[in-house]
């Protein structure tokens, strides 16, 4: 599972055999999220993040979009 950041103690990461839409996993003290890339920032689930931590994810996501995408594209485009 390649780590793409780690921010306040959050870890933004790809699985290996990932799919589009284009998205990142995160991970929090045991606490997981999916949040879409593209066409927009946007949740997809939560899976006991607090409010403050999401929120954190969140921005960040906004943050690092082009780059997350970039990555994506540099990890899943050759599939």
């Amino acid at each position: 599972m390649p780590t793409l950041l780690i921010a306040f103690g959050i870890r933004f990461f790809f699985y290996l055999d990932e799919h589009e839409p284009i998205h990142v996993h995160i991970s929090y003290g045991g606490k997981k999220a999916k949040i879409e890339l593209a066409p927009q920032v946007r949740l997809v689930y939560n899976h006991g993040l607090k409010e403050q931590e999401l929120k954190k994810a969140l921005i960040t996501c906004e943050n690092y979009r082009d780059n997350f995408i970039a990555e994506w594209h540099k990890r899943f485009d050759d599939k």
